[in-house]
Order: structure tokens, then C-alpha cells, then sequence
């Protein structure tokens, strides 16, 4: 049971990436448009493009 616990947690957490970072701009361009926030767009031309 706790080897089921720690997968979940494992896999979970492995999606996230810090917002800027190269692995959350990889992340960003394979979301659909349509599903970012304004702060998503907003994050991912200041981090993305203009950096």
C-alpha cells in the first residue's frame, strides 16, 4: 500500500515544473491555446519568448 502512495505522489509531483523554467515552457507548448489562463500567456511570453 505504501509503495502504490509514493507512485501516486511520484507521479503527481513529476508534472510539475516551475513556471519559467525550460521544462515548464516545453510543457506550455504542448497545452492547447485554448486551455491557458491569461497568466499562463502572460508568464510564457515573458519567460519564453522575450527571455
Amino acid at each position: 500500500m505504501k509503495t502504490m502512495l509514493l507512485a501516486a505522489v511520484i507521479l503527481l509531483g513529476s508534472g510539475c515544473a516551475e513556471v519559467g523554467s525550460e521544462r515548464w515552457c516545453e510543457n506550455m507548448e504542448e497545452k492547447p491555446k485554448g486551455d491557458w489562463s491569461a497568466n499562463d500567456a502572460a508568464d510564457y511570453a515573458k519567460h519564453c519568448i522575450f527571455d
